[in-house]
């Protein structure tokens, strides 16, 4: 008995030493433990991919164009005004030799504004038309005591001497001397009832005129006619073109553009 607990308890050693030594000896043949990869490589980092849908640069905002004058379309002669009396005196308020008075451009303009309703046609292209000729009622021939709204008679005929007979002259104080022109004794009896009775000699014969519109061409034509290969044609302001000034090419055109300016102030 005492034999066989012997050999139990040093059965049970033996096993205890094996299992130390054995794992002795694996400790000591164990590699040792390789360094943190964290700790040994270098921090690489990785960019992200650009998404499948890349996104878009701003836009810049346009550069803003300069303002064009826009093409203008021919009007017609006769027909309603194309602006206002107050829209006229406005313009020519600003503009006008010192010598006309708010009071005298309102005058002009509403007597434009009468005789041209009285007949049927746009007045207001027709003061717009005086402007032109007449630099906005600053020229020599639109003063007092010519009063000539649109170059009437003005045929650049001129000389230093005075005529011996001076009617239908006039001395040009800007220019220093006599020019050839009619000159009028009013605006409203005289002056624009020989513009706008012009205007209609070119819009219309006799036969195509009703009586207004004849009574006014026939006082136009009194103070200068036109020739009869004019009457009748012209019935928009673009149709002026080669006739009312020569060369005049593009004539009409600068009266409806002047038109429009007066209009937008």
């Amino acid at each position: 008995m005492n034999t066989r607990r012997r050999f139990l308890k040093l059965s049970l050693a033996a096993l205890a030493t094996g299992v130390a030594v054995t794992r002795a000896h694996a400790q000591a043949n164990q590699p040792a433990a390789l360094p943190s990869l964290s700790a040994a490589l270098p921090l690489v980092v990785v960019p992200s991919r650009p998404s499948s849908t890349p996104t878009p640069s701003p836009t810049p905002s346009p550069t803003p164009s300069p303002t064009v004058t826009p093409v203008l379309g021919d009007t017609p002669i006769l027909g309603p005004a194309t602006g206002t009396v107050d829209q006229a005196v406005a313009w020519l308020a600003t503009r006008a030799d010192a010598s006309y008075t708010d009071f005298d451009l309102r005058s002009i303009v509403e007597a434009y504004q009468q005789a041209g309703n009285a007949v049927g046609m746009d007045w207001f292209t027709a003061v717009a038309q005086m402007a032109h000729e007449t630099g906005n009622l600053t020229s020599f021939w639109s003063l007092r005591p010519q009063r000539n709204p649109a170059g009437i008679g003005v045929t650049g005929v001129w000389q230093y001497e005075q005529p011996v007979d001076t009617n239908g002259w006039a001395y040009n104080t800007q220019r220093l001397r006599w020019e050839r022109g009619i000159s009028f004794p009013t605006w409203a009896t005289d002056a624009i009832p020989a513009h706008l009775g012009r205007l209609l000699a070119y819009v219309l014969t006799d036969a195509q005129a009703n009586q207004a519109q004849l009574d006014l061409i026939t006082r136009a034509l009194s103070y200068r006619g036109i020739s009869n290969t004019n009457r009748g044609v012209a019935q928009t302001w673009i149709g002026l073109n080669g006739r009312w000034a020569v060369p005049g090419t593009t004539y009409g055109q600068t009266i409806l553009a002047l038109a429009q300016r007066i209009r937008q102030g």
